[in-house]
């Protein structure tokens, strides 16, 4: 069979920079590992949203994905956006072909009555969600666009085989702090001030509409706490950075989705304990899978504890890590996450509708 792949991200850079080894397969959500399990995969080439603005992205997608000349089994898509048009022509009945794509949040009540009706429309066009955890395919029923019968919780994880996997450092003391979505630098900064610890943060300007540089204003930086403002920073080597660190933060502000996990499952993957902001969406429970500490949202105290407990305790703190990575191997890894995806877009193409 052959699925055609649409990602929101630009999928010509991420693959030149994995052919040359500075990206790891994980940020294209199984699309590399599909075809050794049996599913070839016509990856769409890049086209800027931003550039042609919502409608006429989606109105792009689908042309692209209806003049394709290849045969195409199955659409698969990294989110709904770029897909909407084809979703709509699905649920009308005009698209043939099962639409399968990621769910990141909740699925929620609209505002209106017009707009409810429009969106329970649209969700009939999706014939598979798959969703990070179960806290968020739980969370989505309630409002009744989701049927159960086509939502699944697929275990999303780090590419162990990428050949620039870095090997975690031993003896460190340095905590980090990468992620630029939603992160609460505030409290991570005066935790760590108050504990004395020291810690590489690397951020961007701004995020998801939170200005970094206005959130850490008037918040005293001690020497100890090292900023780094990453833009351009190729990702192989924030991770070789990230490997040489003793324990990864995780310091998110409120949210109802999995803020954090790409930074979870790098830490997982390296082998490094983590203390996190305590997150419902997360596919796992950080303190009770014994990867790591976990806080609650904005607990300064709670934060400095948990610093103070990983310098203290660094044997308990390899013993983390340790369990994070078997964690890793065991479940939260690319090749488990294509092997869901790849049977479930088998499946649709046996039954294509539910």
């Amino acid at each position: 069979m052959t699925v055609y792949f649409i990602h929101t991200q630009d999928t010509d850079a991420i693959l030149r920079m994995y052919d040359e080894g500075n990206y790891p397969s994980h940020f294209l959500y199984g699309a590399l590992e599909l075809p050794s399990l049996g599913v070839q995969t016509i990856i769409d080439r890049h086209a800027s949203a931003s550039h042609y603005g919502r409608l006429r992205f989606s109105l792009l997608m689908a042309w692209r994905v209806l003049t394709c000349r290849e045969h195409i089994d199955v659409v698969y898509g990294t989110s709904f956006n770029g897909l909407e048009t084809l979703i709509t022509l699905r649920a009308l009945g005009l698209f043939r072909k099962p639409i399968a794509l990621w769910h990141h949040q909740p699925a929620q009540s609209s505002r209106t009555w017009l707009r409810e009706r429009a969106a329970r429309l649209f969700y009939r066009g999706i014939d598979r969600m798959f969703f990070f955890s179960r806290h968020i395919l739980q969370a989505s029923l309630p409002c009744g666009k989701v049927r159960p019968e086509r939502a699944r919780v697929v275990d999303w994880g780090y590419d162990l085989g990428w050949r620039n996997l870095p090997q975690a450092a031993k003896g460190s003391t340095v905590f980090i702090s990468t992620g630029k979505e939603r992160r609460d630098m505030a409290t991570l900064i005066e935790a760590s001030r108050r504990a004395g610890a020291v810690v590489d943060i690397y951020l961007t300007r701004s995020n998801c509409e939170v200005d970094y540089r206005k959130q850490i204003d008037g918040v005293e930086v001690p020497p100890s706490v090292h900023l780094h403002w990453s833009e351009g920073l190729l990702y192989g080597k924030l991770a070789a950075t990230v490997a040489e660190a003793c324990c990864v933060c995780i310091c998110c502000l409120r949210t109802n989705y999995t803020v954090g996990l790409t930074t979870l499952m790098e830490a997982m993957a390296l082998g490094l304990p983590v203390i996190a902001t305590v997150n419902q969406a997360f596919p796992i429970d950080v303190s009770a899978e014994g990867v790591g500490l976990s806080v609650d949202y904005g607990d300064v105290d709670g934060w400095e504890r948990a610093l103070r407990y990983v310098m203290d305790h660094p044997a308990e703190a390899r013993a983390m890590g340790e369990r994070g990575r078997r964690l890793a191997e065991q479940r939260f890894n690319i090749r488990c996450t294509a092997e869901q995806v790849a049977a479930e877009l088998k499946s649709l193409c046996i039954c294509p509708r539910q």
